[in-house]
């Protein structure tokens, strides 16, 4: 018979997409990160640096993906409330969608403005653990612990005032169907190298 935790971990094995986006790149951080994820039992299974068009980024950052041009709409939105500020003032509209749309305009701008460093992970629920250990989008609400929380402590009422994307960082896939859509999109299949750990 199999060993029942052998074969859970197999049928959780995931490979997500990681960005370590150009603040994080020109700030240093790209070995600190890596090593964070390594020493959590991470497997590396391809990395390059890049500096990305804006066609990749516009496939990236799909303005057609409605929820998620909408959700950063939102969670700016919360951010002025509780901050007491008047988005409309700051930005000329309080509709999520069309906020949302500014802030993917920044965040091509920014992921096009130098090198990011692109990897895959592999490991059981990588895709959560990566997400878990970047912690919330918004470093400000981050944990410590958490690469956000340790090296970043921007918001979304700064990051809309100076006009650009919050400086978080790290990009890392929400789900499975993100994962995949996303590592095709920066890595051909050749690229990735299975391989075995020592462990």
């Amino acid at each position: 018979m199999a060993n029942p935790i052998c074969y859970n971990a197999y049928q959780h094995m995931e490979n997500t997409l990681v960005l370590l986006k150009p603040d994080a790149v020109s700030r240093g951080l790209v070995g600190e990160i890596i090593s964070r994820f390594e020493k959590a039992g991470l497997k590396l299974i391809t990395a390059k640096m890049v500096t990305p068009s804006k066609e990749l980024a516009n496939k990236h950052y799909p303005t057609e993906r409605r929820e998620f041009i909408e959700g950063m709409g939102s969670k700016s939105l919360e951010t002025y409330h509780e901050e007491g500020m008047d988005p409309h003032a700051e930005l000329g509209t309080t509709d999520p969608h069309e906020i949302g749309l500014k802030i993917q305009e920044w965040m091509v701008g920014f992921i096009t403005s130098g090198p990011v460093m692109a990897m895959v992970l592999q490991g059981p629920n990588a895709i959560s653990e990566v997400r878990k250990m970047a912690g919330h989008t918004i470093p400000a609400k981050a944990e410590a612990g958490t690469i956000r929380g340790d090296y970043s402590n921007d918001t979304p009422t700064l990051a809309n005032k100076e006009k650009r994307p919050i400086f978080n960082l790290v990009h890392a896939s929400g789900d499975k169907d993100e994962a995949d859509f996303e590592i095709n999109l920066w890595f051909t299949k050749d690229e990735l190298q299975p391989y075995s750990t020592i462990h």
